[in-house]
């Protein structure tokens, strides 16, 4: 599952209730997963550590995505397995060298 891009149910800050949004899965252990959220909203993107994926690059239509995201590496979560409702696609190539260059920063120390 690694790699992979999911759905996960994201709450509403008033918790009412939530609403599925996409995630990448950087780690999957026994019963949880790391994931790193993505989201549309380019506003609160960090440069040089959250990644675009842009609906142009090579392999956007891998992602499942449906328009230009940001990969939130700064936006880490842990979350149970069973709370990823599907699979959208994965990313490769330039994309998970990216990733990865970008997640070896993040936490180097």
């Amino acid at each position: 599952m690694k790699g992979k891009i999911v759905l996960i149910p994201v709450p509403y800050t008033d918790l009412t209730a939530a609403k599925l949004r996409p995630a990448l899965v950087i780690f999957e252990g026994r019963q949880d997963l790391i994931v790193a959220a993505i989201t549309t909203t380019k506003a609160n993107a960090f440069p040089g550590l959250d990644v675009i994926i842009g609906i142009k690059s090579r392999n956007f239509s891998k992602t499942g995505l449906k328009t230009t995201s940001v990969l939130k590496l700064t936006k880490i979560s842990t979350i149970r397995k069973d709370l990823a409702e599907g699979e959208l696609g994965d990313i490769e190539g330039d994309l998970r060298d990216e990733v990865n260059g970008n997640l070896k920063r993040i936490f180097e120390i």
